[in-house]
């Protein structure tokens, strides 16, 4: 009974990263647009963008390799597998019992390299340019991730997500200055990793700015529907992972059926929070160039290490 239990928490969760992640980004978009004083299409824009491209024909390119053709599928497949690791609404995961922190950057790592072989494989300028900045970007974001979560499972004991929020919400719990130097850290490294300002336009595709854009240039019809919405749902992961890191109160935990309606109720408030704050960062902002990345990224790279000595220094 209980593993039957833990399987409808799994399908509903993964229903809710699929069903949530395009309205996520909806409500950046329209707080985007009313901060810069521009009319929005609406929160529910995203979902009728990929039903547009879901209904548009596939054009490939002549020396399109399966690299390219499968990239999207893997992408998408390892995007919605990190949502079913993360506790987004509650701890009683299978997956996210069996895999921890360090399968979850490894899911992310292989969705980014099948995207980033995708855009070399047909041989443009563009996408070999793309693919080479997303793997700089990756190579300097995905050890200050590490190092970032890393101080919270010293803090857990456990590299496990669900035993970190477990420990996180329990009585004992008390904020130290390391969580607030990997919090610190964990936003930079978000902003880099979902490709937001200042590191990357999602909303550009001039030549000289693009990253993830570049990669994908080429895709179009359902291909590119995948595309866009794994990006949504990486969007929303990096969201509901800081929230399960650092605020956890509200996620259900082992049979706590009850817990789920108010875990879901208690998402939406904090992302909306989120999103707020995601706003104000990105129309106060202004996208750096690319030669300042590894500076960013190694700030973030330095709070991490410093969240991480300071535990074992003060605590």
């Amino acid at each position: 009974m209980r593993i039957v239990y833990s399987l409808i928490i799994e399908a509903a969760q993964i229903a809710v990263v699929l069903a949530v992640a395009p309205a996520f980004v909806g409500w950046v978009r329209m707080l985007k647009c009313r901060a810069q004083g521009r009319a929005s299409a609406g929160i529910l824009q995203p979902y009728r963008d990929l039903r547009r491209l879901f209904y548009k024909d596939v054009v490939l390119a002549g020396n399109a390799s399966w690299i390219f053709r499968s990239a999207p599928y893997v992408a998408f497949g390892a995007t919605v597998l990190a949502g079913a690791i993360i506790p987004v609404i509650s701890t009683d995961l299978p997956l996210g019992l069996t895999a921890d922190v360090i399968a979850l950057v490894a899911v992310f790592a292989i969705a980014r390299f099948f995207t980033a072989l995708a855009g070399m494989d047909i041989g443009t300028a563009f996408g070999g340019m793309g693919s080479s900045r997303e793997m700089m970007v990756a190579s300097l974001a995905e050890p200050a991730m590490l190092m970032s979560v890393f101080t919270i499972s010293l803090v857990a004991g456990s590299t496990t997500l669900s035993e970190m929020v477990r420990v996180i919400t329990s009585g004992q719990f008390v904020f130290r200055p390391s969580m607030a130097l990997a919090l610190m850290a964990f936003v930079l490294i978000g902003i880099a990793e979902t490709g937001r300002i200042p590191v990357d336009n999602p909303a550009t595709h001039l030549e000289l700015t693009m990253i993830h854009e570049a990669m994908v240039l080429e895709y179009s019809g359902r291909h590119l529907a995948l595309i866009e919405w794994a990006g949504m749902i990486k969007l929303f992961l990096f969201a509901s992972l800081g929230v399960a890191l650092f605020v956890p109160w509200g996620i259900g935990g082992p049979h706590e059926v009850f817990m789920v309606p108010v875990a879901v109720v208690s998402l939406a408030i904090k992302l909306g929070i989120v999103g707020v704050c995601l706003v104000l960062v990105e129309t106060r902002l202004a996208k750096m160039r690319i030669f300042q990345v590894p500076e960013f990224l190694g700030v973030a790279f330095i709070l991490a290490t410093l969240g991480m000595l300071s535990f074992f220094m003060l605590e």
